[in-house]
């Protein structure tokens, strides 16, 4: 299709534009018709409305993750911020949560949400996924709200993930993910790859990634499925007829939370003289806070 840097300014060109519409105090309805309602009111009440008309996620991460008191949580494509607001509230002001992205109209706006939000144990980076500006084991969970499938290199996004994450930390992130292969006349539509879908990874390959970067635990669960209908509300019409899939039920194109943990490794003393051998520890899962059923989407 194209190199990796075209990617990443079509799509720091897009989320640039978002970010400038909700400063503005609107929104196009091209992403009001997948973000609306992901947040239930008792959440935003609070914020400031630039924080939710930024918000183009596919989900609601933060009411799926494990957060605690005291926590760090790092959100990968923050946005104007919405997500690192909220995981701010849950882990108090003895926590702390960073959001990275890489496009300073985004940060911008993020800084002044947190300002009117009246939130201050949040820091906002700017960045990339792919190399993530933390040290090593510095924070406890990572969110992320339709970010991944945006990356042209998901493998070092997911190895920076797991770098970061300290023992026992946890990945929970809302993306868009794919049974079986897209027809490649949508993956090389530009406005299907920054609209979070040309990137996205089949639910096997994604498995299989996540594995390979180290993690354990991992679940992929849908939330979503999309139909034609959705696509048609988006403006995609017409290229829908052109990969022939007018007349599918759905399009194999799914929201989904996915999780995984970082596992626990314990040095073990090897024969007298040998080096140190590092064997896993076995990680019992606590109570989720929230269910995929209580993802709200429109």
């Amino acid at each position: 299709m194209t190199n990796d840097q075209e990617i990443k300014e079509e799509v720091r060109k897009r989320y640039g534009a978002a970010a400038e519409r909700a400063s503005a105090g609107c929104c196009g309805t091209e992403e009001n018709a997948v973000t609306s309602h992901l947040y239930n009111t008792d959440e935003i009440r609070e914020l400031p409305k630039e924080a939710l008309l930024a918000s183009l996620g596919c989900g609601n991460p933060v009411a799926v993750a494990e957060m605690r008191e005291g926590e760090v949580v790092l959100d990968l494509g923050s946005g104007g911020g919405i997500d690192v607001l909220l995981s701010a509230r849950r882990v108090g002001p003895t926590g702390k949560a960073y959001g990275l992205d890489m496009t300073d109209e985004m940060l911008k706006l993020a800084k002044t949400n947190a300002q009117k939000a009246g939130v201050t144990n949040v820091q906002f980076l700017r960045g990339e996924m792919e190399n993530i500006p933390l040290p090593s084991e510095e924070v406890d969970v990572i969110i992320s709200n339709c970010v991944v499938n945006l990356s042209p290199d998901k493998d070092a996004v997911l190895r920076e993930a797991y770098r970061v994450l300290k023992p026992n930390g946890r990945l929970a992130i809302a993306d868009i993910v794919t049974r079986g292969a897209l027809p490649e006349v949508i993956k090389e539509n530009w406005a299907m790859w920054t609209g979070c879908v040309s990137g996205a990874l089949d639910i096997d390959e994604y498995t299989e990634k996540l594995k390979a970067a180290g993690f354990e635990g991992i679940e992929i669960e849908p939330f979503r499925e999309y139909a034609p209908a959705d696509a048609e509300a988006w403006g995609m019409g017409d290229l829908l007829r052109e990969a022939g899939l007018t007349g599918a039920e759905n399009l194999g194109i799914l929201s989904a939370v996915v999780r995984a943990t970082k596992p626990v490794l314990s040095a073990v003393e090897g024969p007298a003289g040998a080096k140190k051998v590092l064997e896993p520890v076995a990680v019992v899962a606590s109570d989720r806070s929230a269910s995929c059923d209580e993802q709200k989407c429109c």
